[in-house]
C-alpha cells in the first residue's frame, strides 16, 4: 500500500518510520511524506497512492474527497482523534474508508491542560521573562489557589476525566461536569455532573473544554454563555478551536468579565499552527488582537505532543492501514 502523508513534520517522519520497522514480514507500507496540507489544490499529490494520512488542519471536504476518489485513493487515515475536517457523507458516497486514532495519550492532553491552567493563574510565563531581565518584583503576578475552587469540565471523555481527576484528587478542587453522555467513572475521579451547561457556566470559577467539535458544540462559548459566567472566570481550551467564538472571547476580555484564557487551539489555526510565521504579517485581525491581551496564553496545538503520544499515533495508524489493506475488521473505522 502506498500512503501519501500530508502536513508532515520531522517528528511525523521519525515516529512513522520507527513504527514501520515493527511491521511483520510480508506486509509492506510505503509512505510519501509531503510538507503540504491537504486541500483541493494539493490533492493531486495523492495520485498513484492507495491512501492518504491526515492531521487536524488538513481539509478533506466533499470536493477534496471527490478529487481523491478520482485519483484512486481508497482510504483516509487520520493521525488524530477528531474527524470534523472530513466530509463523511462524501466518503460514504464514494465507499472510502476513514480511520482515526481515538486515544493516543489522554494523559498528555490532560496534563497539558492543567499546566496551562497553572500558567495563566500563576503567571509562570511572565515571571520567566521578568527574571531573565533582572526584574524580581511580584506586582502583577498575583494568582489564586485552585484548592477549593469550582472547575467546570465540558466533556468527560478520557481526557476530561483525567483532567478532572488531577484537579480533584491532586489540587482539592470541586470538579463539576456537563456531558450529554455521562461517564460511570466520573464519581470515582471526584467529578459530579450538573444537569445543564448553563448551570456549569454560572457555578464555575474555571472552565475547561474537553468535547468534540459537532454541531451542538460549535461556539458553545459565545456571548450568551459568557454573560452567565462568573466575573473573572478562567477558560482553558485544549480541544477544538471552534468551540469558542473568538469575537465573543475578545469582548469578554475587553470588559474584564473573563479573567484569563489559555488556548492550545484556535478556530482559524490552519493558516498559522505547525509552521514558522515569524517573518510574515499576521492577517487574521481577531487572532492578532487576542495575542495582545496580557491575560491570554496561546500555544500552537501542543497538548498532544509527547513521545508516548507520537508512538501510539504511528503504531495505531499503521495497524489500521494494514487491516484495511487485508480487508480485516478495523477497530477504528469512522462511521457516518
Amino acid at each position: 500500500m502506498k500512503v501519501a502523508v500530508f502536513g508532515t513534520r520531522r517528528y511525523d517522519v521519525e515516529s512513522l518510520d520507527a513504527a514501520l520497522k515493527l511491521v511483520p514480514e510480508g506486509r509492506e507500507l510505503k509512505f510519501t511524506f509531503l510538507d503540504s496540507l491537504l486541500d483541493e489544490a494539493t490533492a493531486i499529490l495523492a495520485a498513484e497512492h492507495d491512501a492518504v494520512c491526515l492531521f487536524v488542519n488538513d481539509i478533506c471536504d466533499a470536493k477534496v474527497v471527490e478529487r481523491l476518489h478520482d485519483l484512486g485513493v481508497k482510504f483516509i487515515a487520520l493521525r488524530c482523534a477528531g474527524y470534523n475536517n472530513v466530509d463523511l457523507a462524501a466518503t460514504k458516497r464514494y465507499n472510502m474508508k476513514v480511520v482515526r486514532v481515538p486515544s493516543y495519550s489522554p494523559e498528555a492532553v490532560a496534563e497539558f491542560a492543567v499546566g496551562m491552567l497553572l500558567t495563566v493563574i500563576r503567571k509562570y510565563h511572565k515571571a520567566y521573562n521578568r527574571v531573565r531581565e533582572g526584574n524580581f518584583l511580584l506586582e502583577g503576578l498575583l494568582g489564586f489557589n485552585i484548592q477549593g475552587k469550582t472547575v467546570g469540565l465540558i466533556g468527560t471523555g478520557q481526557i476530561g476525566l483525567l483532567t478532572g481527576k488531577i484537579l480533584s484528587k491532586g489540587f482539592g478542587a470541586n470538579v463539576i461536569a456537563y456531558d450529554p453522555y455521562p461517564s460511570k467513572e466520573a464519581e470515582e475521579h471526584g467529578i459530579s455532573y450538573v444537569d445543564t451547561v448553563d448551570e456549569l457556566f454560572t457555578r464555575s470559577d474555571i472552565i475547561s473544554l474537553h468535547c468534540p467539535l459537532v454541531d451542538s458544540t460549535r461556539y458553545i462559548i459565545n456571548d450568551s454563555a459568557i454573560s452567565k459566567m462568573k466575573r473573572g472566570v478562567v477558560i482553558i481550551n485544549t480541544s477544538r478551536g471552534e468551540l469558542i467564538d473568538t469575537y465573543s472571547l475578545i469582548r469578554g476580555l475587553k470588559s474584564s468579565h473573563i479573567g484569563a484564557v489559555g488556548l492550545d487551539v484556535y478556530e482559524r489555526e490552519a493558516g498559522y499552527f505547525f509552521a514558522d510565521g515569524s517573518a510574515q504579517v499576521m492577517t487574521d485581525d481577531a487572532f492578532a488582537r487576542l495575542l495582545t491581551f496580557f491575560n491570554v496564553f496561546v500555544s500552537g496545538h501542543q497538548a498532544f505532543f509527547t513521545a508516548e503520544a507520537l508512538k501510539n499515533i504511528a503504531s495505531t495508524t499503521i495497524q489500521s492501514l494494514l487491516d484495511l489493506e487485508a480487508q480485516k475488521v478495523c477497530k477504528y473505522v469512522v462511521e457516518k
